[in-house]
């Protein structure tokens, strides 16, 4: 059992308010997983500048990127944010050329993936994420069932440019889909099967397809029970298994658009008393476009 929730702001007067809101929604969900937590945001304008890239590392310490001379370094708890003003490529190799043994946790022009091995009320705080600004954001509260307690296994996972998964559920045919993955040339960080589904959108989007055709792929392939909320640059999506075994819940109005495993995560939202209220149904696309 797991918790997930997320918010696409569509109006601008609400962007200042984007991490006091995400952190009332995820610390709401906290009895659902209290072992692990993160989040990804998606436009804040200190962990990521307008014209900058953004990496964000894991569990080691980053003191500078050789070559790169006005990169900025800030630490979150565990967490470390560098943003740049280079090309997002050119900053994920330097800082994987010199720090070979850091685990890069998301990465993009627009992004930032904050998570790791706690419980979700303090690691919020220790992210600053009341503070945070920003048009989209996700989370997700873990409680570990078939892989271990670890901030490579927590959620999100963030394994292409500007893109972000959480699962709440099981995937029962992951090993045999992450063999085909590996023989392809796809690389892990963990043993957690959300990775496997979230290097396996990340391989259908750099294929050009958009997140609603990879999400339809994903349901003829992937065996399990799931709810699964991905987002990039530009949108934000829900899908649910073939009987819609997990729980979920959207709510949306004309400033916002949200979605949470249960309820209660979404009753601090402004607004919300005069929000359309609905329970996605099994293998629906849900999907909103900034």
């Amino acid at each position: 059992m797991c918790g997930i929730v997320g918010l696409h702001l569509r109006d601008p007067d609400l962007y200042p308010r984007l991490g006091e809101l995400l952190t009332g929604m995820l610390c709401e969900m906290e009895e659902r997983g209290a072992d692990s937590a993160g989040v990804a945001v998606y436009g804040d304008p200190v962990w990521s500048p307008p014209g900058h890239a953004t990496v964000t590392v894991l569990d080691a310490k980053i003191d500078k990127i050789a070559g790169i001379a006005d990169a900025t370094v800030i630490e979150l708890g565990t967490t470390t944010v560098i943003n740049a003003p280079v090309p997002v490529e050119t900053l994920v190799n330097a800082i994987r050329s010199e720090y070979p043994d850091a685990l890069i946790a998301g990465f993009g022009a627009d992004v930032t993936v904050l998570k790791g091995v706690g419980h979700p009320r303090v690691l919020a705080e220790s992210f600053q994420l009341p503070q945070a600004q920003g048009w989209q954001g996700v989370g997700h509260t873990r409680m570990a069932t078939e892989s271990a307690v670890t901030s490579s296994g927590a959620h999100p996972y963030a394994v292409g440019p500007d893109q972000c998964l959480v699962h709440n559920g099981s995937f029962a045919n992951h090993a045999t889909i992450r063999r085909h993955l590996v023989a392809q040339g796809v690389v892990f960080d963990s043993d957690n099967d959300t990775e496997v589904g979230a290097r396996y959108v990340a391989q259908q989007l750099a294929d050009g397809r958009d997140v609603e055709s990879a999400l339809k792929s994903l349901c003829a392939e992937f065996d399990g029970f799931y709810t699964l909320l991905v987002s990039n640059r530009d949108s934000f999506a829900v899908v649910r298994d073939a009987i819609a075994c997990k729980p979920a819940v959207i709510a949306e109005t004309d400033a916002w658009v949200a979605m949470a495993s249960e309820y209660r995560a979404l009753v601090g939202l402004p607004g919300i008393e005069n929000a359309r209220i609905f329970e996605p149904e099994p293998e629906r696309i849900y999907a909103w476009t900034r």
